[in-house]
């Protein structure tokens, strides 16, 4: 019974992959705009019907991906070491994240995702859908913080500047890698950046 329940799971899996890929090369070819969903779901050989089930928007077929790390940070304070502060855990995470270029910090390389920061980038629905990711993303980081004891306000404002951070510094290395600049070049930059975030994160923006 647990194999057919594994197989079932991995054909979904597989399925779910050969759609967005499917979608995303439509997309790249001719732009997000232009292809339809009834198209989408042809090329791949499914039902609409199949297809919504999987993805219930035209922009969760591209960004599933950035929708798979939502509670990301969450997971992070949750797993944190005994004795080890949430925001120092999320720098730590971040940190390694560009080191290991991970495609959620926006440090990421590789050509296939390239292609994908630039379509995300200069689509206007698929940003939109992007921040709704990130205050899904920032709701379960303030349940989070509460858990850990921090009041309900200060959770859901901590939280609010947190996601901010993050988002900031992804989408600035994002834009980097989609103009060209190598990840190698940009990791220094990146590295700066979120140590510089984090720090204020910290001890608060001081104006003059």
């Amino acid at each position: 019974m647990t194999d057919e329940l594994g197989l079932r799971e991995r054909k979904k899996l597989r399925t779910r992959a050969a759609i967005s890929a499917a979608a995303i090369r439509l997309f790249l070819e001719r732009g997000f705009d232009a292809v339809g969903v009834a198209e989408v779901a042809r090329v791949a050989e499914v039902s609409k019907r199949t297809l919504f089930a999987y993805f219930p928007t035209k922009e969760d077929l591209v960004l599933h991906r950035f929708a798979d790390h939502e509670t990301d940070a969450a997971d992070v304070v949750r797993a944190r070491r005994p004795g080890q502060g949430a925001l120092a855990a999320l720098r730590e995470a971040f940190l390694r994240g560009l080191d290991e270029r991970e495609p959620v910090t926006g440090l990421c390389d590789a050509p296939a995702v390239v292609e994908v920061f630039r379509l995300v980038t200069g689509t206007p629905a698929l940003v939109a859908r992007l921040v709704e990711f990130a205050s899904a993303g920032e709701s379960a980081l303030a349940a989070a913080l509460a858990e850990a004891g921090v009041p309900a306000l200060d959770a859901g404002l901590a939280a609010a500047q947190i996601t901010a951070a993050r988002r900031t510094l992804a989408t600035a290395n994002m834009d980097a890698i989609a103009a060209g600049v190598p990840a190698t070049r940009r990791l220094p930059e990146a590295v700066a950046a979120a140590e510089r975030a984090f720090t204020l994160l910290s001890s608060g923006v001081g104006f003059p």
